[in-house]
């Protein structure tokens, strides 16, 4: 949206339980709590693999890009003008993959692949890796998504050229157990990459004994909480972010023109 002259995102984070295995009821849930910030915010991001939790067991839940999952919030997205992100358990060509998603009202779905695959949940065994980074851009804003376990390796979110993308979005399923890290590389991320960071974490129980407790959170460019949850928190919370800010903080602190260049080998 536009703001006296203005580049601003609102953006809610949706931190919520997610029901282990049930497509149907998650799917629901989540059609409920965006329709809720109609009017309210431009976009809302869902946790990881919403519909699901973190299933890498179960290729039934799988769909298709074109599935009930992606069509239905593609018709939310058109009827109330919130865009949506988040991830699915995506089939396509006999493979499976961790898929986000951008989806923008009355535009084409933009899809991109979790790259790196958490080989201690078994994940690397159930889904295939993506090799497909994507910048969308919504309202004036240009968004790239990282998932979860991404989240550990800086040179995957690099924003090498300054000014890639303005706003990092990361959808995850990350337990209470390991927490810490995830403060610690949210906070990182954001720092290295001169960006807004909006991350999104579930609370409650999955089916395999991990609790999550959330700590979803929306930094500015100086780390400053614009959005955050108290502890197994559920609920919903808007963050605002000023493009206009992020830019000119790029521009009177160039620290990106700094950085070592590198080429990505996969």
């Amino acid at each position: 949206m536009t703001d006296e002259g203005k580049t601003m995102l609102r953006v809610a984070l949706l931190q919520y339980p997610i029901l282990w295995g049930d497509k149907t009821a998650n799917l629901q849930l989540a059609e409920e709590r965006i329709a809720a910030v109609e009017g309210k915010a431009d976009m809302a991001v869902l946790p990881e693999m919403f519909t699901t939790g973190f299933c890498t067991d179960r290729p039934e839940l799988a769909e298709t890009t074109d599935g009930e999952t992606i069509s239905r919030l593609q018709q939310l997205s058109d009827r109330t003008g919130v865009a949506v992100a988040g991830t699915f358990i995506c089939k396509e060509n006999e493979r499976l993959y961790n898929r986000g998603f951008f989806i923008r009202p009355c535009e084409a779905p933009v899809f991109t692949d979790k790259a790196h695959l958490y080989a201690h949940g078994g994940e690397d065994k159930f889904f295939t890796r993506g090799e497909n980074p994507a910048v969308v851009e919504y309202k004036g804003v240009k968004m790239r998504m990282i998932i979860c376990y991404d989240l550990r390796f800086p040179v995957w979110a690099r924003n090498r050229h300054g000014d890639d993308y303005d706003l990092l979005v990361v959808c995850a399923n990350w337990p209470e157990c390991r927490i810490a890290y995830w403060d610690a590389l949210v906070a990182a991320r954001a720092t290295e990459n001169q960006c807004y960071i909006c991350a999104v974490n579930p609370v409650g129980e999955d089916g395999v004994g991990l609790h999550y407790n959330g700590h979803s959170v929306a930094y500015d460019t100086r780390l400053v909480p614009l959005a955050q949850f108290a502890d197994d928190e559920e609920g919903t919370r808007i963050a605002e972010f000023d493009i206009d800010v992020l830019r000119h903080f790029r521009e009177a602190l160039p620290l990106w023109k700094d950085a070592d260049r590198f080429s990505i080998y996969r």
